[in-house]
């Protein structure tokens, strides 16, 4: 349960875990020799007893109401670890131990192995760990009448070691908790069908992003809401409540989580999270022998999902009701036919503030049942106060003012609108729309009306532009180095894209153009005390502007056979991107010769700084890294799907990885990034750019790149995080000749903990460990098509419950990659070291 993923292999002629070294296999052997079978009835299975299949012995709580043993489900015939019902007519089972590693026979047995952990094993020798608590000795583990499995001190009965509610399978009980403890996401996961309690396609639990709601997830998308929790009720299932629950949301240090409990204790119910995708509530009859569903998530009349998809509407008054909010279009049109929008509706016109402007507006949806979409709250003073705080930060999506500001980030789903109200249950909810799709909402006649006024307006404003424009053109042509002066002509020389890009929008007012004379100032004349590094784009400078500002200042030299093209589009795109896990671009400044870009400074430098130096990588523990793991992913999903043009990094690598005063990533030197518009999927170049050990096969042998060759790159980034390990200057192991080889082989032969970080020491979440390195081989892959999206790889890094399918033999499998080859430009060309690379000794 804990390490679904581990593999098998033949040590001293049985199959086992290779993380037991052959030092300790005769433990398990004599723990085998020496445990003996349960011979009576008992809750309780000790170190040296065990439960054989063959024998029909279960472990049964104190109270008689849950039972532990082998079962198989339906008319399989494979064979499972589970905990169901005690003594009701039929086996209703509640959790499963080794759900997507079955056995084929009757020759299991479950026991404590040698270093305390509790397994199953087979006659064949095959085994699998239910439960792994670090080599700790002197236990045993519990039923409790809870249903819930406990591994315990025996001299300590509080000390609780590991349990089974933590790893919650398809059913909620009363008292187990459910959402975010610690980083992990507690969900109930479907099975795949009756016969087959592997994991299915519906998750059900909290919002990982902590608001006060139930969620319900089709593989990685949301489809249904509970809606927010007031301490009573869930605004959108109130029905939910029953008189004999009491639930509880709790938000702690330790996470946020909901749990219950039954008013009645000699009443059995529980939650399920159906094949189907419902999640119900069944209370067993004593009278009728049998299970009663007393409540199941709502079916709404115009959706049998009971939402519409993200922007979706249904309408509970005019079928058919799914329909796309106005400005919004089908993503997947062709799941209309039966009213259901599957992946939802896209927008027709992206948001202005996507590209640094802020001229988007509000469309008002009148009579709306309150969303449950996550959702925060502003202390505004007033309707007009909540509607700017929700305009001036570009990830909010929606807004409505009652009593206090609720404001929606990313795409909202289950939006039900009603032809009146006349229950006074409904609000008023404004939906976030660029400025052209307003205008697009107005009626015709209106139009009309407007361009009759606009027309004879519209000509005297442009002749006065146009003189104004000549005059500004004018007065820019002697300002010299104020205002980008002759650079207008040299910024016109970016790609079409990026110019586009520029151009047609307006200018971030937190970008600035320097004179040369204050960037010098601020580095106190380029001194050499005040140099950070050298890369190929030239010397990095640290400064501090006169508001007490630091930055680093790039400084493009003069013999860099690389770069102009490189500043021009980091001038042109970079400044356009806010995100958190983006480096920001404070301004620039062309005079003459010079070219200098101003970025904000990283006091940690770069990630390359920390993972490859032996003595410092000691300080990026497992949580820190994982912590940069995920940041990198966040920076890529918005440069791939959420900021307003698809962007292609194609440069992402660890010294291009920075990192702040609390070691958050951010992305940087977009030099080389590219630009795909809406309809674009993959471009060719003959010009292949990058460094050697991070392109894809593709893109390095036909110049074909796309969002996937970044994931290639991110998988080669995963992979070197977790073994501190560059992959261009892996020294050859065995017959694998780089990095990428060398974990493809460890993970085909189970020995997945040798590529980590020795430096990591004992007492890492390996359950994590083996889900990141399963996700970076799954990123690796030759064929485009077999990796995953960035927003795929999140989903999978943040639950456990998400089963992943078995990643395919990696990309450059049989290519050595030399430490002379890490280097930047073109790969068919000349080559020069990359623009970020530094070599620094202090900040940057």
């Amino acid at each position: 349960m804990l390490f679904p993923d581990r593999r098998l292999v033949m040590v001293c002629g049985r199959s086992y875990h290779c993380n037991r070294s052959c030092m300790l296999f005769p433990l398990a052997i004599l723990s085998i020799l020496t445990s003996t079978c349960l011979s009576t009835t008992s809750d309780t299975l000790s170190q040296n007893e065990s439960i054989s299949d063959g024998k029909n012995q279960t472990l049964i709580s104190a109270n008689n109401t849950f039972e532990l043993g082998f079962f198989s489900p339906g008319a399989s015939s494979n064979r499972y670890v589970g905990i169901w019902y005690h003594g009701l007519g039929n086996q209703t089972v509640v959790w499963v131990a080794n759900r997507n590693n079955p056995f084929i026979d009757k020759s299991g047995t479950l026991m404590f192995d040698g270093e305390g952990d509790l397994i199953v094993v087979d006659s064949r020798g095959s085994s699998f760990i239910i439960a792994s608590v670090s080599g700790a000795q002197g236990l045993e583990a519990i039923l409790l009448d809870s249903g819930n499995l406990v591994l315990r001190s025996v001299n300590d009965s509080r000390q609780v070691l590991w349990q089974s509610f933590d790893y919650p399978t398809n059913t909620w009980l009363p008292g187990m908790k459910l959402g975010l403890l610690g980083r992990q996401n507690r969900l109930l996961t479907s099975w795949r069908d009756d016969d087959d309690p592997s994991s299915g396609d519906f998750s059900f639990g909290g919002d990982p992003n902590g608001t006060a709601q139930l969620f319900i997830w089709q593989k990685v998308s949301v489809y249904w809401t509970s809606g927010l929790w007031d301490g009573q009720i869930f605004s959108l299932t109130p029905e939910l409540t029953k008189e004999f629950f009491s639930f509880q949301f709790v938000s702690s240090s330790d996470g946020t989580y909901y749990t219950y409990s039954v008013r009645n204790s000699s009443i059995l119910s529980r939650f399920l999270m159906d094949i189907s995708g419902r999640i119900r509530q069944l209370t067993w009859i004593e009278n009728d022998e049998d299970w009663v569903m007393f409540w199941q998530q709502p079916k709404f009349s115009c959706d049998v999902y009971n939402v519409c998809g993200a922007f979706g509407v249904c309408n509970e008054l005019n079928l058919p009701s799914c329909q796309c909010a106005k400005g919004f279009e089908p993503a997947s049109p062709t799941d209309w036919g039966n009213g259901y929008t599957g992946d939802g509706c896209q927008r027709t016109t992206s948001l202005q503030c996507e590209s640094g402007g802020v001229d988007d507006g509000f469309l008002e949806m009148a009579n709306m049942k309150f969303l449950a979409s996550p959702m925060r709250f502003l202390n505004a003073e007033g309707a007009e106060e909540c509607k700017l705080a929700c305009l001036h930060n570009c990830s909010c999506t929606a807004y409505a003012f009652l009593e206090k500001c609720y404001l929606w980030d990313g795409d909202l789903v289950d939006l039900q609108q009603f032809d009146n109200d006349s229950t006074g249950k409904t609000e008023t909810i404004y939906l976030r729309l660029a400025a052209s799709e307003l205008e697009s909402t107005q009626s015709r006649g209106g139009k009309r009306k407007l361009l009759i006024i606009a027309i004879p307006v519209s000509l005297t404003v442009l002749i006065f532009c146009s003189i104004l424009c000549n005059l500004w053109i004018r007065r820019q042509r002697h300002k010299g180095t104020k205002i980008l002066s002759h650079n207008l002509s040299l910024l016109a020389l970016g790609t079409t894209e990026a110019n586009d890009l520029w151009w047609s929008e307006q200018r971030d007012s937190q970008f600035s153009v320097f004179e040369f004379s204050q960037i010098a100032e601020a580095t106190n004349n380029f001194s050499t005390e005040n140099k950070l590094g050298e890369g190929g784009f030239g010397p990095v400078y640290k400064g501090q502007i006169p508001e007490g500002k630091n930055i680093a200042v790039k400084r493009l030299a003069a013999h860099s056979g690389q770069g102009l093209v490189e500043f021009k589009n980091e001038i042109l795109l970079i400044a356009k991107l806010q995100h958190r896990n983006l480096v920001r671009l404070l301004g620039c400044c062309i005079q003459g010769e010079e070219k200098l870009l101003v970025y904000e400074y990283m006091a940690n430098k770069s990630l390359d700084f920390f993972l490859f130096d032996q003595t410092r990588r000691a300080l990026l523990d497992w949580g820190t890294r994982f912590h940069i793991i995920e940041g990198i992913a966040q920076g890529l999903l918005y440069l791939h799907k959420h900021s307003r043009l698809k962007i292609i990094h194609r440069d992402l690598k660890a010294s291009n990885i920075l990192l702040d005063d609390d070691m958050n990533p951010k992305i940087s030197d977009f030099g080389m990034a590219r630009i795909f518009r809406a309809n674009e999927t993959q471009a060719n170049t003959n010009r292949v750019v990058g460094t050697y050990g991070y392109i894809s096969p593709e893109y390095a042998m036909e110049g074909l790149f796309s969002i996937k060759s970044d994931v290639f790159s991110f998988g080669v980034l995963l992979l070197e995080i977790l073994s501190g390990t560059k992959n261009a200057r892996f020294h050859q192991h065995g017959n694998s000749l780089n990095l990428l080889s060398y974990g493809w082989e460890l993970w085909k032969e189970g020995r997945w903990f040798e590529l980590m970080d020795q430096s990591l020491g004992e007492g890492c979440p390996r359950n994590e460990m083996v889900r990141c390195i399963h996700v970076a081989l799954m990123c690796v892959q030759e064929n485009a098509v077999d990796r995953p999206t960035m927003s795929e790889v999140i989903a999978m890094l943040s639950s456990e419950n998400i089963a992943l399918s078995d990643p395919k033999q990696p990309a450059f499998y049989t290519v050595s990659i030399t430490a002379e080859a890490d280097a930047t430009g073109d790969i068919d060309g000349n080559c020069s070291m990359n623009v970020v690379t530094i070599s620094a000794q202090d900040g940057r």
